[in-house]
């Protein structure tokens, strides 16, 4: 469990939203939010199943958590997800803006109805689920005793936010949308003592990318575009959320932090140009 100098978990009583966390990095970051003492409501689309899995893990282990259905780009659904819990547990701190997905195809191949969907959901989603956290955060302001910042907002972007990826440009999109979109939160929302920042992760050992890296012969290709010659875990994004989320990062607004082992940093060029 994740400490502070008094001996308290590092986010206790502090009342967290995850969406997209019934499965993959989004399950990970909302049981290492409850592990660090965090309130946490495990957003999910569908699959409420699953959702309760990882509701009952953080139960199990001591943890308060809820499991609340929203698409996140339907702004009736974020609204009453938003009301539902503050009705259970009267504020937010933390957002973690995890939800995502990909519908891929070639450029000259790709339905309007993929290029939309994604968009919505990607960006739009981070977007109005931003809105509904900040208008909270103006309304109540800094909590001392829970944090310094008045509330912290975390987009998932991906290193494709500056990485192209052909076949994907409705996600590759999405995520470079999902960066000014955070910076110019941050940059508006900073005198109100809220903090915006993002995570973009590499390669991460997900069920969803799962053929990437399941075989031997996968793995060594994807590993080539990976300086540190590892594939990543979701702990390595729940590490940084739960960090991002807390006072020791409290200087911290406007930026991207790439979890990737190195993959925005050009490794074709390593043996020179």
């Amino acid at each position: 469990m994740l400490m502070t100098h008094t001996s308290e978990p590092i986010l206790q009583g502090q009342r967290a939203l995850v969406t997209g966390a019934s499965s993959g990095i989004g399950a990970t970051v909302a049981k290492m939010l409850a592990a660090a003492g965090a309130k946490v409501v495990v957003n999910y689309a569908g699959g409420a199943d699953r959702a309760q899995a990882v509701v009952d893990h953080i139960q199990a282990a001591g943890g308060e958590a809820l499991a609340i259905r929203a698409n996140v780009h339907r702004e009736d659904e974020v609204e009453a997800m938003f009301a539902q819990m503050f009705e259970a547990w009267d504020s937010i701190d933390i957002l973690v803006n995890n939800a995502g997905l990909q519908k891929d195809a070639p450029l000259v191949e790709m339905s309007l109805a993929d290029w939309q969907h994604v968009l919505d959901v990607n960006l739009t989603g981070q977007f109005l689920c931003s809105r509904a956290a900040a208008r909270e955060f103006f309304h109540r302001g800094v909590v001392p005793e829970l944090s310094r910042a008045a509330g912290k907002i975390i987009c998932m972007s991906s290193v494709h936010d500056v990485i192209p990826w052909a076949g994907h440009a409705n996600y590759a999109a999405s995520k470079g949308g999902v960066s000014l979109l955070m910076k110019t939160m941050a940059q508006e929302l900073a005198p109100h003592r809220i903090r915006v920042n993002a995570i973009s992760p590499g390669a991460i050992k997900t069920p969803i990318n799962s053929a990437a890296w399941m075989t031997p012969e996968a793995e060594a290709e994807l590993l080539k575009l990976i300086p540190y010659r590892r594939i990543g875990d979701p702990e390595d994004i729940g590490r940084a959320v739960v960090w991002l989320a807390s006072d020791a990062s409290d200087y911290v607004t406007g930026a991207t932090l790439y979890v990737d082992g190195g993959m925005t940093l050009y490794p074709g060029f390593e043996q020179g140009g």
